[in-house]
């Protein structure tokens, strides 16, 4: 074989087509085989159609409109295809049959003839024109309920695949730091344990669909100085590693990812996309990781743009192959002639190129694009005319009911009844105000990153593409005999005080006054909340807690119900609504949802997966609080929550009790068990999440003095029992020591089944006995759960 064969030629009889042969041997036939030009073509993705005229969807993309001759690179290959189907609003279809003929153009251009990978982001569904918004992230996490998401990602990753795309940006594993962050909408929350489970059961349901799960941002993008996005991070080694880094450990060691994205911010000065130790020695070394590391859109470019550590291009694309990163996304910019050139010069030595191809064209023929019988042709539009746009337009559903049914599940279990003096479930009240800016709003519903905000949005006129309901409509059919009146109050964020006085007005005259406050979702200042739509402190948006007093002022019975990205201060409400109930953006189905809950049709059982603060202004602040980041006697400012993390209410309450635990005594290698019984003494069934808590009282090194080391929903029928067991493998009390190993003390540990981070009243002292362990990679992750049903 020569490198100057043609595709044509080398067709099946090629080693890179041949089954017989090892992946690694097939892999290593193309990477001999092929140009250096070649090689780098493989390491970069094309963005067609990306806006470049301010319409934003990712850092500065107005900036880096470098003209792509799209037919001039593919005489080298392509190595992605970026949002071929979430850069415009097209139909399904359509979208489809483009991306398949792209990728013969690819194929058919090109000498070896390797299709392209094609990505799409997946946060909160599928971003396409017409796919179901499932809720965001931050809901997952008000779930408590791995399984379910699971499934969820396992639908969301079906449909990508049915129409020809092989890799989800998804999910976010940051942690929670700074609620004031924009971001925080698409975190899990601020708890790495939660996060950690709960996002790496999205890998395994993406995983297991076929598509590549990128797990991002790596690492400590949430931490930013003030909350403000893509902004410098400056962590101790204890906060990387006992916080950031636990999640990202899990979804690779557990869930099977096959792609990490560097993260946008420099760590004390390094900026993650050319950090070699984070990238390498951690990531690859430590963790076994072998999937490719792929570049946040223009990150590479950004060492040179933003964080001043690159001069030139080639710089900058030598610094990020050499720390780890494989793929340029969104597009080439630095590894396309600036890396040619620093190869063929010897400032960037081909040995890298070549490590980065392998991983690359590994994942490739794990994917089929190696194959010599490899179709451009997706599962959606096999058996039909693809050589006419009419006979695929309208073709591919991916808003199915199944999938509404089951973002209606998650919805639902994502609810969070925060307080209740008793005047939920609504029973049927004659005369309901419907108050507030996002009563009437289907996007309220809805992320940043949900397609019709990220992208719709930006195309005036052109429709949503999926049906979503509004509160106001939702509570009209829950509630069709009450006589209801709205009232919208005030904007978002407009500050507008003239329309608070008829809203007050409308709840004086009704039985209930329903207000529906909150976030709207958009990027760099477009919105209150989502990426690049940092708070300067924690108060309601706009003018909104000025029409919550004023209600609150009334004397009419106020439900709050809270549509945000982030959780909020506010004001007396905590004692002063007759109800508090919040909602992360819940997804199109989330208006249903709120109303059930409402009504009591739905029970709620979801969990607040971040604390809801006192006060607007204690940011940074998070349950995970040493004893001096708690209220002291010698400051002035109490950080106390007004809700803890975990905190949530239902309707009806399982008694607590019967701890058993028989363990007094354990090595540091050894495992506690330990038991209490949930009663039931309603005439309903009931939900909670037992949370299981570790406190440290005399530790090396200064503790949280609460974290969570597992959880797990439990459902009890109506006038039953439930037996919980849980054995605690003594790994999980490790931490990083002094000398950054993570270790196992010996000495008294305290363990508590909480109802949240503030509500533990099973506790028990067990005494770790030995000499300090250190333990790795392969130690225990989770707490292992029986749950026995009894009478």
């Amino acid at each position: 074989m020569t490198v100057h064969t043609s595709h044509t030629a080398v067709g099946a009889a090629a080693p890179w087509h041949d089954r017989s042969l090892s992946p690694e041997q097939r892999v290593d036939s193309l990477v001999v085989a092929m140009t250096v030009p070649e090689k780098i073509a493989q390491l970069y993705g094309v963005w067609v159609g990306a806006d470049t005229g301010g319409g934003d969807v990712a850092p500065h993309q107005h900036e880096m409109d470098d003209a792509v001759d799209l037919d001039a690179l593919l005489e080298h290959g392509l190595g992605q295809l970026t949002r071929p189907f979430g850069t415009a609003p097209v139909d399904a279809g359509v979208a489809a049959l483009s991306l398949a003929s792209t990728q013969r153009r690819i194929v058919d251009r090109s000498r070896f003839g390797i299709p392209a990978m094609a990505h799409e982001e997946c946060l909160a569904g599928f971003a396409a024109w017409g796919a179901t918004a499932y809720p965001v992230p931050l809901s997952w996490g008000a779930s408590f309920d791995p399984e379910l998401v699971e499934r969820m990602a396992r639908r969301i990753g079906d449909d990508m695949r049915s129409v020809g795309i092989h890799q989800g940006l998804a999910p976010v594993l940051d942690v929670v730091r700074d609620a004031r962050w924009g971001r925080v909408e698409e975190t899990i929350g601020e708890d790495p344990y939660l996060v950690g489970t709960v996002g790496t059961a999205y890998v395994r349901g993406l995983e297991s669909a076929g598509i590549v799960a990128t797990l991002k941002h790596f690492v400590g993008y949430s931490a930013s100085r003030a909350g403000r996005n893509l902004a410098p991070v400056s962590v101790g080694p204890r906060e990387l590693a006992d916080v950031l880094l636990p999640p990202f450990e899990m979804a690779v060691r557990e869930g099977g990812a096959r792609s990490v994205m560097n993260s946008y911010s420099d760590l004390d000065g390094v900026p993650s996309a050319a950090d070699r130790w984070l990238l390498t020695e951690l990531l690859r070394e430590q963790w076994g990781f072998s999937g490719t590391v792929v570049a946040d859109y223009f990150a590479i470019a950004f060492l040179r743009l933003l964080h001043g550590t690159a001069d030139t291009w080639a710089e900058a694309a030598g610094a990020a192959i050499e720390a780890g990163i494989d793929v340029e996304l969104p597009t080439v910019k630095t590894f396309g002639e600036p890396l040619r050139a620093a190869v063929e010069q010897g400032v960037v030595a081909e040995a890298l190129i070549d490590q980065a191809l392998r991983r690359v064209l590994l994942q490739k023929l794990e994917l089929g694009l190696l194959d010599a019988d490899y179709s451009p042709v997706p599962a959606a539009l096999v058996g039909r005319d693809a050589d006419h746009l009419e006979a695929v337009r309208g073709a591919v559903d991916l808003d199915s009911p199944a999938n509404r049914a089951l973002a209606r599940e998650l919805a639902e279990r994502s609810v969070v009844l925060v307080r209740n003096t008793g005047v939920l479930p609504l029973a049927a009240p004659p005369r309901i105000a419907i108050i507030g800016p996002n009563a009437d709003d289907p996007y309220a519903m809805l992320g940043c990153y949900s397609f019709p905000t990220h992208v719709v949005s930006q195309h005036e006129g052109v429709a949503m593409g999926i049906e979503i309901a509004t509160v106001s409509e939702a509570l009209r059919a829950e509630f069709p005999r009450a006589d209801i009146v709205r009232e919208r109050g005030t904007g978002v964020d407009d500050g507008e005080l003239d329309g608070i006085a008829a809203a007050v007005d409308a709840a004086r005259t009704a039985d209930v006054a329903i207000v529906v406050l909150g976030d709207r979702a958009g990027l760099f200042g477009r919105g209150t909340s989502g990426e690049g739509c940092d708070a300067p402190d924690l108060s309601l948006p706009g003018a909104q807690q000025q029409l919550l007093d004023a209600l609150l002022d009334t004397g009419t019975p106020v439900v709050v119900v809270l549509l945000t990205g982030r959780p909020y201060a506010l004001g007396s409400a905590p004692q002063r609504a007759a109800a508090i109930v919040q909602a992360f953006f819940p997804g199109e189905e989330g208006a249903a949802a709120i109303a059930g809950v409402l009504s009591g049709r739905v029970a709620p059982t979801g969990r607040l997966p971040v604390s809801i603060p006192a006060h607007p202004g204690v940011q940074p602040s998070t349950y995970l609080a040493a004893p001096l980041a708690r209220a002291t006697d010698v400051s002035n400012i109490d950080p106390t929550a007004a809700y803890p993390f975990g905190h949530g209410l239902g309707y009806g309450e399982l008694v607590w009790t019967d701890l058993e635990s028989p363990d007094r005594e354990t090595a540091v290698d050894g495992e506690v068990m330990l038991s209490m019984r949930l009663v039931n003494p309603s005439d309903r069934e009931l939900t909670d999440v037992v949370q299981l808590y570790l406190h440290d009282p005399t530790a090396s090194i200064v503790r949280p003095v609460q974290r969570l080391i597992g959880f797990q929903r439990v459902t009890v029928p109506a006038g039953s029992s439930a037996r919980v067991a849980v054995a605690v493998p003594i790994a999980l009390t490790s931490f990083t020591g002094r000398d950054g190993q993570r270790i196992v003390e010996p000495g008294d540990i305290v363990l508590g089944f909480g109802r949240s981070s503030a509500d533990i009243p099973l506790t028990t002292t067990v005494v770790v006995t030995g000499e300090a362990r250190a333990v790795g990679a392969d130690r225990a992750l989770h707490p292992r759960f029986q749950v026995v049903l009894g009478p």
